[in-house]
């Protein structure tokens, strides 16, 4: 497994990140079922397996990341090799939570030949860590309901379901909500 190492952001990390393929592929989503009664709505997610691999598209502009990245509280890196290597394969953008001592993931990106390798699980305790420094008591992580690599990474590092957006995502698609106590 290659040497993976975080740092801080650095403005000239721009171009190799914004190179990255922040698309994905999945044969699993995340569905979400909803019974409405005169009196009850029940909704449920549920694992299915879908007949072919389709691609996941990114849910934002991909042209606006720098913009983006302005109202951001966090921006980490990862690099493969040296530490002091200037190009990053990976970043993790957080911003403040809409309660004062909660950090969000708003963005996780891995470029395609390091996928699987360990840099996405490493950028998420360091942001955990980052969270942490800044006394922050949780942080929420928002995923597409279609990205599935990325909902058994959240479960895996011991994130918990706790909530749903029907249509948060400027192409309209479901945001998945899990969090995570750091206390």
């Amino acid at each position: 497994m290659p040497q993976i190492h975080i740092r801080r952001f650095l403005p000239m990390d721009l171009p190799a990140l914004a190179m990255i393929d922040h698309n994905s592929t999945t044969e699993f989503v995340w569905q979400m079922d909803i019974q409405q009664g005169e009196d009850e709505i029940t909704v449920g997610f549920r694992e299915r397996r879908l007949p072919r691999v389709v691609r996941q598209i990114y849910p934002r502009d991909h042209g606006k990341l720098a913009e983006n990245w302005q109202d951001r509280w966090g921006i980490l890196v990862g690099v493969v090799g040296e530490e002091n290597d200037r190009n990053p394969t990976g970043y993790i953008a957080m911003a403040q939570g809409h309660a004062p001592d909660v950090a969000r993931i708003t963005d996780l990106a891995v470029a395609t030949p390091v996928r699987r390798q360990g840099m996405a699980s490493a950028l998420v305790l360091s942001a955990e860590d980052w969270a942490v420094s800044q006394r922050c008591a949780r942080l929420l992580m928002e995923v597409q309901s279609k990205n599935f690599p990325a909902i058994r990474m959240a479960q895996k590092l011991g994130y918990e379901f706790c909530g749903y957006n029907d249509r948060y995502f400027p192409n309209k698609d479901i945001a998945l909500f899990f969090d995570k106590s750091l206390l």
